[in-house]
């Protein structure tokens, strides 16, 4: 019953402002249009930006939808306003982007500073946990962006945090636990960086005695990806796997991640024995059979691990490599203990 009513609610908060919206572009392209396109691109492009973002906060302004998901409303506004109204008609259209938008951007950014900011403070005041900037810019993002965005905007802010802004070295808490440092994954992201870089630079030279434009394209696509393994290689180095509040937060840089509630796990063993990768058994690493593993966790129910862009898939048993793997062993089952006791 409850599930039928939220459904109901969700189709009149999404299904009123997409009314209004294709109601928009039908009379973009009706003969009325035709007759009569200043006055109503006028029309057109003050519902599509004021209007509908309007109704929808009404819709939501009583429920627990962030009120900054009107945001996405007024850039889809924008979007289809250019695209659906004649050059010549764009005239307040143009005043929007000009003076509006770039208000709205900078808004956005500083809500997602000011967030990210405010969840670093939070962290230092509560020293039982660790700061960790992805999942604070995650969480951040859910707020103001469609669930579809968050995670391949929060990928890609990551890369370039990660390598390129975050240098400092960090310590290891006493509940945190590193697993790069005999694992041999870095040292083979730093030799890809390499050779993409050298690769980069032959193929560019070769290129240009054809066609200039493809020889740009080809280099500009290289320095992205070498960005790219930059950031997955330097993640991996400040989000270590840590124990906090009854949960195991394993991460392998942003690559991967899951989180575990101790009280599911059924079994830990100390094991570098090969293991049959299917939909029960998977390993934490994104390079799978290509790198080891020291720890396997059994659990007592299915979990969910989130890869790349947010790819999901289930697991029972996780197979992972953990640097100090007796005390990591030892941490976990001191905590199952004192939560029996």
């Amino acid at each position: 019953m409850n599930k039928a009513i939220n459904i109901q609610k969700s189709i009149i908060i999404f299904g009123i402002p997409m009314l209004i919206i294709g109601l928009m572009v039908l009379i973009a392209k009706s003969s009325m249009f035709i007759k009569n396109p200043n006055e109503l691109s006028t029309g057109i492009t003050f519902d599509l930006l004021l209007t509908v973002p309007f109704v929808y906060f009404l819709l939501i302004r009583k429920t627990k939808i962030p009120k900054t998901t009107v945001v996405p409303f007024f850039i889809l506004g924008l979007i289809i306003c250019s695209l659906i109204l004649p050059t010549e008609n764009q005239y307040y259209l143009n005043l929007f982007k000009t003076w509006v938008f770039p208000i709205v951007e900078l808004s956005i950014l500083s809500f997602v500073i000011y967030n990210v900011r405010k969840g670093m403070k939070c962290y230092k005041l509560n020293k039982t946990e660790s700061f960790d900037f992805f999942t604070t810019l995650k969480n951040t993002c859910y707020e103001i962006l469609p669930k579809s965005f968050v995670i391949p905007v929060v990928t890609e802010i990551a890369v370039f945090y990660y390598g390129f802004l975050f240098w400092r070295k960090r310590k290891l808490k006493e509940n945190e636990f590193s697993y790069h440092k005999d694992s041999g994954t870095i040292s083979l992201l730093i030799a890809i960086i390499f050779i993409i870089a050298i690769e980069t630079l032959v193929f560019h030279v070769l290129l240009t005695k054809w066609s200039s434009i493809a020889a740009w394209i080809l280099t500009f696509l290289s320095i992205y990806s070498g960005i790219q393994i930059l950031g997955f290689l330097k993640s991996i180095l400040k989000r270590p796997i840590s124990i906090e509040n009854d949960r195991l937060y394993l991460r392998y840089g942003i690559m991967t991640e899951t989180t575990i509630e101790l009280e599911d796990i059924d079994t830990i063993e100390i094991s570098s024995k090969d293991i049959d990768l299917n939909k029960e058994t998977r390993k934490l690493s994104f390079l799978g059979e290509l790198e080891g593993h020291n720890i396997i966790i059994h659990l007592k129910k299915e979990n969910e691990l989130i890869g790349l862009y947010g790819i999901k898939r289930k697991y029972r048993n996780l197979a992972l490599y953990i640097d100090d793997k007796t005390e990591f062993k030892n941490r976990i089952n001191n905590a199952l203990q004192q939560r029996v006791l």
